[in-house]
């Protein structure tokens, strides 16, 4: 079933009728209540199916991939094999070619009251297992980053669909009018680019805002053009007012709806963001423990540091998916030589923001509500390449974990076999974390869908079940 919303005044009729103009009707809903009441935005919260455990979603996105068998998924056996060849076969599709077992350089240990095991690489986040659920059967499909990447945040690995953000955004709309539903921080411009953020074929009013990108600091990470240092918001008034009135001739020649309709959105949202994003930006008023939390008084942690901290922001400021990717503007996790140093470079940058992360949300009463999504595009073999130094994308088995609003803490679903190669047991496919992430949020993966072409898309395709057994 198609999902529904409620009935809702065209935009454009509205805008028609009004006598104060697209400018004035953008300023004034940045008022209160009074204009958000009567606005038709496509972006005002909708309906949820059932039950939300969660309002948001940040997704901590580990671009590369990081390794399984190195992190939180100990196997003894591989210790005990190093050297060896794996004694079953390896998969027929493979991204490269390995040689036998290699153990993992660091030792784990078990945490918390749940006992769950962490690896040296994580000693902050080892302190807050009991917050996590972990889930060590992931499996995809593509061995490949662009295609595997574009899975995760597509549901597709072949073409062009909504994000995962934008689809919880056309599905739930926002918390804060004048912030975009799905904010999108430092993300990586390879493997899909922007169509890892794009809202393809739903309108444009849901697409992912990428707030700065791989390429440069966190520190001078902003939104494109969000400040006009040449005209006054006056001039800019008049100039939407104008827009508005070009965009009304032609709708009235060629009929085009929808496309207006979307234009308009966009056109609003541009304008009340200018005075909106800004405050949710000045971290000026943070407290100096509180960047110490994050880890932003360490150049090492200072980076991805703010970064998370920027996150719990906007979550706080009602925006619904948040993304944070951990990149440097190369394949950052992608180890298939020197794992040793990479993994622990990386994990050095990520541990203790993410601690922290998880941390203040819990302080400030936001992790009852806002689920926390780590995890890459897929794992690592447990057999060597690079010389002996690196391991090879694995999409078969890996580990992701979840936090917060709607799962269970300190509990561990699903494993790999006994070298961590693939999942055997309770298996996760990427449509499955799919469906059970929307129905945290409280919406039926099989009824959130959007006609397009003839037919009805949802991002789990015809497939996904939700993980009952991890709901809290």
């Amino acid at each position: 079933m198609p999902f529904e919303v409620p009935p809702r005044v065209s935009r454009r009729s509205m805008l028609q009728q009004s006598a104060v103009g697209f400018g004035s009707l953008a300023l004034a809903s940045m008022v209160g209540g009074e204009a958000r009441a009567m606005d038709a935005s496509p972006l005002a919260p909708a309906l949820s199916h059932i039950t939300a455990r969660a309002k948001r979603v940040i997704f901590l996105f580990m671009s590369g991939g990081p390794s399984q068998v190195d992190t939180f998924d100990p196997k003894p056996l591989l210790t005990r094999d190093d050297g060896k060849p794996l004694p079953f076969d390896k998969p027929r599709v493979q991204f490269n070619t390995t040689a036998n077992l290699m153990k993992s350089p660091w030792s784990f240990k078990q945490y918390g009251e749940s006992g769950l095991w962490v690896s040296e690489l994580f000693p902050h986040l080892a302190q807050r297992v009991d917050d996590l659920c972990m889930l060590h059967s992931l499996h995809g499909t593509n061995p490949a980053h662009g295609g595997a990447v574009m899975k995760i945040h597509t549901g597709s690995d072949n073409f062009v669909r909504p994000s995962i953000g934008s689809w919880v955004s056309y599905g739930l709309g926002t918390e804060n009018q004048n912030l975009p539903a799905f904010v999108t921080i430092c993300p990586t411009l390879a493997f899909g680019g922007i169509n890892n953020w794009s809202s393809a074929f739903l309108p444009a009013v849901y697409q992912g805002t990428p707030f700065g990108d791989a390429s440069i600091p966190s520190a001078k990470a902003q939104v494109k053009y969000i400040r006009n240092s040449r005209w006054s918001r006056e001039v800019q008034e008049l100039q939407l007012e104008k827009l508005r009135q070009l965009n009304r001739d032609d709708q009235a020649r060629s009929g085009s709806e929808a496309s207006l309709e979307a234009r308009i959105n966009s056109f609003e949202l541009a304008f009340r963001m200018q005075s909106e994003l800004p405050k949710v930006e000045d971290l000026s008023g943070e407290s100096e423990a509180t960047q110490k939390l994050y880890g932003m008084d360490n150049p090492v942690t200072a980076n991805f540091g703010r970064m998370c901290l920027m996150a719990r922001r906007f979550a706080e400021s009602g925006v619904r998916f948040i993304q944070v990717t951990h990149n440097d503007n190369k394949v950052q996790w992608d180890q298939h030589a020197d794992l040793k140093a990479g993994h622990e470079k990386n994990a050095l940058e990520v541990d203790k923001p993410i601690a922290g992360l998880l941390a203040d949300l819990k302080a400030r009463g936001l992790l009852e509500d806002t689920l926390i999504w780590w995890g890459g595009e897929f794992g690592r073999t447990p057999t060597a390449e690079g010389g002996g130094t690196g391991r090879d994308h694995n999409q078969e088995g890996f580990t992701m974990w979840l936090a917060g609003g709607g799962v269970k803490g300190g509990f561990r679903y699903g494993a790999t076999d006994d070298y961590g190669y693939y999942a055997v047991e309770n298996k996760v496919h990427i449509h499955d974390l799919h469906a059970t992430m929307l129905h945290i949020l409280g919406l039926d993966h099989e009824r959130l869908t959007y006609r397009y072409a003839g037919r009805d898309f949802r991002l789990t395709d015809v497939h996904g079940n939700v993980v009952q057994d991890i709901l809290a």
